[in-house]
């Protein structure tokens, strides 16, 4: 189901950040998107053919949980992970935009709030059941956004690793599709025959990431190779040519 440059950029990655080690417990987090479907099945697929052993469980936050039983996202996602034969865990969402996001409130950090609210949750999850790495769906696409986002609305010039160490080093978050463009990972879960699941979104996805991602789509049209470029300058930071620290 992988093409044989693909694999290789997978496995690229995993080696250059040594994502993996004999022994390690994953834990992956599965929204029901196409970049984490992928994902859980590659790391399902190298462990059958690695040279090493690790275990590997999903996780899934639920964010439309009906009562003590899991929402309907959250059984398609079960369904899933069941026909690729992963257990998954999942887990009532400790906080939802529905529980007090107004208009005004949706408009500011309603994406920042869910975002750590879930990561807080995976944190926990991942601390309580002994994971030693948390595995993200996050593409190339997504660690250049992310690159611009921090730029353009936080006044930092920081962005996703690969690989990151947490917690003194308890967990590692790693992300093995990093070296993997949006369209590649589609077109992978598309020859997987896996069916996304419907994002919850209360935005519709109408934020400030998706201008981010629209102004970078014209940016890449008018500028070939803009993205490999961009990518490369991430791990290519002259800090002596940036502005120091006003005293």
């Amino acid at each position: 189901m992988l093409t044989p440059e693909v694999n290789r950029r997978i496995g690229r990655a995993m080696h250059s950040y040594a994502m993996l080690a004999h022994g390690d417990r994953v834990l992956v987090a599965v929204s029901g998107g196409a970049d984490s479907l992928v994902l859980a099945w590659v790391l399902d697929h190298w462990r059958r053919k690695a040279p090493i052993d690790y275990d590997l469980q999903a996780v899934h936050v639920d964010m439309e949980p009906c009562g003590d039983a899991p929402g309907t996202a959250a059984r398609e996602v079960m369904a899933i992970m069941d026909r690729l034969g992963i257990a998954v865990h999942v887990l009532p969402a400790a906080w939802q935009p529905s529980s007090g996001a107004g208009e005004e409130e949706a408009g500011k950090d309603v994406c920042f709030r869910c975002a750590r609210s879930r990561r807080t949750q995976l944190f926990e999850f991942a601390r309580c059941h002994g994971f030693t790495r948390l595995a993200l769906g996050h593409h190339r696409d997504d660690i250049i956004e992310t690159f611009f986002l921090n730029l353009t609305c936080a006044g930092n010039i920081s962005t996703m690793r690969p690989c990151q160490q947490l917690f003194s080093g308890r967990l590692a978050v790693i992300r093995p599709l990093s070296y993997l463009d949006k369209e590649e990972v589609e077109a992978v879960c598309r020859r997987l025959g896996l069916v996304p699941v419907r994002s919850r979104c209360p935005l519709s996805e109408q934020t400030r990431r998706r201008e981010v991602h629209e102004m970078l789509a014209d940016l890449y049209t008018r500028i070939p190779g803009a993205k490999q470029h961009i990518f490369a300058a991430l791990g290519n930071v002259r800090t002596e040519y940036l502005l120091g620290p006003v005293e």
